[in-house]
């Protein structure tokens, strides 16, 4: 474990600390490592991560200004924890103007970022099947189909909504509900299949697929909530 550092650290070191921590606690909590609701231990994870209190510090209010952490009076910090109702808000949203990302996408990619996106897929595929299956864990950012697909659009006010603030929280419920037998392969089979639409420049197809998609997903998670109010899957 690295040497815990001491407070008599720059702003800068204690910026760069804050940033790396950061990142790692990101995907800690993406993956269920810290799940949702868990109380945030300071002493903790300066221990775990072997840095001192203030770059800690710096690191969950990073994580608040992305969703991931709330802080309540009197309790103190923690992973946040959607009701089913929000979750199921969002990825409404997320139907919407992912499938317009889409379709705006199949006008603007470039063969070269096309390419591109499908090598990430294979990528993806050889991650999946590294695991048996078991679950479709992407990394932030560029090595992540949604994200590429929003950024791909070239619209900067659809960018802001879906690969801001919101981001990192629909990563860790896309991760978590994606852990079963079927859906890492299921899903992305839709990525290649939506990847073919924008290749052939058909937007209204891409669109398609991708609101049947991630309605797929959204119906994955409400049987998973509501299991005694099952819907049929498509």
């Amino acid at each position: 474990m690295a040497e815990i550092i001491e407070l008599t650290e720059s702003s800068a070191e204690v910026r760069t600390l804050a940033d790396r921590v950061s990142g790692q606690l990101i995907t800690a909590i993406v993956r269920g490592d810290i799940p949702p609701g868990q109380k945030i231990s300071e002493p903790e994870l300066a221990r775990t991560y072997g840095i001192s209190r203030g770059p800690l510090r710096e690191a969950i209010r990073q994580l608040e200004g992305l969703r991931l952490v709330v802080r309540i009076p009197h309790v103190g910090a923690r992973v946040v924890s959607l009701t089913p109702e929000e979750l199921v808000e969002i990825y409404r949203i997320r139907e919407a103007l992912e499938g317009m990302a889409c379709r705006l996408a199949a006008e603007n990619m470039s063969t070269a970022e096309i390419n591109s996106l499908r090598e990430l897929l294979y990528q993806h595929e050889r991650n999946i099947q590294e695991i048996d299956g078991r679950a479709y864990f992407q990394k932030e950012g560029d090595l992540d189909f949604h994200y590429r697909i929003v950024q791909s659009s070239k619209n900067t006010k659809l960018f802001e909504l879906l690969g801001g603030e919101l981001y990192h929280l629909v990563r860790m419920y896309r991760y978590q509900f994606s852990v079963s037998k079927s859906r890492p392969q299921r899903a992305l089979k839709e990525h290649h299949r939506i990847l073919d639409a924008i290749e052939e420049r058909d937007g209204e197809l891409a669109e398609l697929l991708m609101r049947r998609h991630i309605g797929r997903a959204r119906r994955n998670i409400e049987e998973r909530l509501n299991p005694t109010n099952k819907e049929e899957r498509e």
